[in-house]
């Protein structure tokens, strides 16, 4: 990863679509060929996993499978499964910046399951396209049976977690599951829906790489409670015989909330992963890379110690640390996989023992530009980064750079100000630029391989256009990029900073 490069943080979800949510479709490619034109090399985006409640990509179903609201539905147009009249109810959930998953689940589904029965009927006179899913459904059955046999349940069950099904499915007893409840076409929809999502992923992520443009994907730490990955392998969890959850993720009270942050999930039982030689979470890494350029793996600070909160809390306040896995789950990734293009999220409190697992793991950390300017300096400043880090001017959890400058004290601001100023004078950059121009250049300019904006960065959008309020539930994800934001004045800047500073 050691060349200077720079590109764009925006998830699938806020791409343009007619169908209410950003897709696979025709319009994601026009953002790939956006990125070629500007000389971007990287696109980033947030975990791909389906979303559950809150619509956090941090809350997944599953840590293997595909959001199935990505998937392009003009293709089923092209391959006459269904007439291009059959998506007008979708075309009407067109909500540009206040995306309701809901409404667009509704009438995906509804649209799936009959593609579903065309497809089956398809696949039995098509002998190449039922060989090529049969191959998908065959390699991915490790995790693919359990995740549609989860979700098949799930229906069952009315959305209830699997905590409170009954008994024997509960404890997944596979011989006393009753015919009714596991019905064969129920599995073969979900399955279905996961090779049209990773057949159409791959599809996308080789004309990217075509353009010369490396995908990031995100790695969340914790599996979410509620999940087929709980479900299936709940030995590798912290919870009771009964499977109640024992203790649950978060962090302590820092930056983002005075309370810390309840994140939920059921932690780890990383004494039972060691002695299966971490082998759900090689086959997790391993997996990722299978459909990711570069991964970035969530709160790396956790491999170290995480905070560890008793189940049943109301707040983060009261947990406490605990020993996570250290340098030896890396190790043994590496020796079954070999030496990875992994990005370290590395934010938090960074005591040293985190620091030395760092540098242990020769992974780039990140460089957060909002973070720079405190009272005291500090390694998020642009002077003290190295080669080997990531820097960006916010992630998704960060205010834009615009909501942020406008809400920042005034003895902050002139300290921002004096340092951009400063800085852009040394480069020969115009430092009476709008605020995420000035910092487009600083980081652009900066000895970091690696450089990242958010969309909304890129565009000078507002704190309106923010992706995610950390401890909040209901106002976030939905952020939506409208095509006629991207001027030639916009791609043209671009351009030029990312030529001129050999990006």
């Amino acid at each position: 990863m050691g060349e200077r490069k720079s590109g764009i943080l925006m998830h699938i979800s806020s791409l343009p679509s007619e169908y209410g949510i950003g897709d696979f479709g025709k319009k994601t490619y026009e953002f790939v060929d956006f990125l070629n034109e500007t000389g971007q090399k990287l696109w980033q985006i947030l975990p791909m996993g389906p979303t559950g409640y809150g619509d956090s990509p941090y809350q997944s179903y599953s840590a293997f499978a595909g959001n199935y609201l990505f998937i392009d539905m003009e293709e089923f147009v092209r391959d006459e499964y269904i007439k291009d009249s059959d998506l007008d109810k979708l075309r009407g959930l067109n909500y540009d910046d206040n995306l309701d998953y809901g409404q667009v689940k509704i009438e995906k589904e509804r649209l799936l399951e009959e593609i579903l029965e065309k497809f089956l009927i398809k696949i039995e006179n098509d002998k190449e396209l039922e060989e090529d899913y049969r191959k998908f459904v065959l390699k991915n059955r490790y995790w693919l049976e359990d995740y549609a046999l989860y979700m098949v349940l799930k229906d069952h069950f009315n959305g209830l977690p699997w905590q409170k099904w009954s008994k024997i499915y509960k404890n997944k007893i596979e011989n006393k599951f009753e015919k009714n409840v596991i019905n064969e076409k129920k599995l073969e929809y979900y399955r279905f829906l996961q090779y049209t999502f990773y057949k159409q992923w791959k599809k996308l992520k080789d004309y990217a790489n075509g353009k010369g443009i490396k995908i990031i994907g995100d790695i969340p730490i914790f599996a979410a409670t509620d999940s087929a990955d709980t479900w299936s392998n709940s030995e590798i969890f912290q919870y009771t015989k009964s499977k109640v959850p024992k203790r649950v993720a978060g962090c302590p009270p820092d930056y983002f909330s005075k309370t810390g942050q309840l994140w939920g999930n059921i932690l780890y039982d990383w004494k039972v992963l060691k002695k299966q030689n971490y082998k759900w979470w090689v086959d997790r890494v391993k997996f990722c890379f299978e459909i990711y350029d570069i991964v970035r793996i969530d709160h790396f600070r956790g491999f170290e110690s995480y905070w560890s909160i008793k189940y049943g809390a109301k707040t983060a306040i009261k947990g406490k640390w605990e020993k996570g896995p250290g340098i030896e789950l890396f190790r043994t990734i590496e020796k079954k996989i070999g030496k990875l293009p992994i990005i370290a999220e590395d934010l938090g409190l960074l005591t040293p023992q985190v620091k030395r697992l760092l540098r242990r793991s020769e992974y780039p950390g990140m460089k957060i530009l909002e973070f720079a300017f405190g009272e005291k300096e500090n390694d998020y400043q642009p002077h003290r980064y190295d080669k080997n880090c990531v820097a960006y001017t916010g992630t998704h959890d960060n205010d834009t750079i615009v909501g942020w400058y406008e809400k920042l004290d005034m003895e902050t601001k002139n300290r921002c100000d004096e340092y951009l100023k400063k800085w852009l004078i040394e480069k020969g950059r115009n430092f009476w630029n709008p605020i995420e121009w000035r910092c487009i250049d600083t980081l652009w300019s900066s000895k970091a391989d690696m450089v990242l904006i958010q969309m909304q960065d890129l565009l000078g959008l507002g704190s309106e256009a923010r992706m995610n309020t950390p401890s909040t539930v209901g106002i976030n994800w939905k952020w939506r990029l409208k095509e006629k934001d991207i001027t030639e004045d916009i791609k043209n800047r671009l351009k030029e900073v990312t030529t001129t500073f050999n990006r």
